[in-house]
């Protein structure tokens, strides 16, 4: 896993680049961000969809759900960054439209827009 930070609007965000599964339920959320947060001190973060577990996609297995409730119990926010059209499910597009109009978690198709969003003013919002 490589971390990097960028700063926007004086937000700082971490960018995770990883060639591995990342994420695979809510234990492994739990760690990923208290391993980004502990060694950049961001509590905003952006990940490739590529190092989340596929089944996360499935909103029938319930995966997304715990996952996501973690970050916002830890007021964690996360830009999952990637194509999504492949995905047929409406419940899904559904859900990824719905997070992405709130401010803490996102479906972006690129890093630009995972920033963008992440350093946000929560009050503009």
């Amino acid at each position: 896993m490589k971390i990097r930070v960028v700063k926007e609007n004086d937000v700082d965000i971490a960018i995770v680049d990883s060639d591995e599964l990342l994420i695979t339920d809510a234990g492994s959320a739990l760690d990923f961000f208290a391993t980004v947060d502990y060694q950049t001190g961001c509590s905003r973060m952006a990940i490739h969809k590529s190092a989340v577990c596929e089944a996360f996609f499935d909103l029938s297995t319930g995966i997304a759900g715990d996952i996501l409730q973690k970050f916002i119990n830890y007021r964690k926010k996360i830009a999952v960054i990637g194509d999504f059209s492949q995905y047929a499910s409406k419940s899904l597009k559904a859900f990824i439209h719905e997070c992405n109009q709130g401010r803490d978690i996102f479906f972006v198709p690129d890093e630009k827009e995972a920033v963008e969003k992440l350093s946000m003013n929560p009050r503009r919002r």
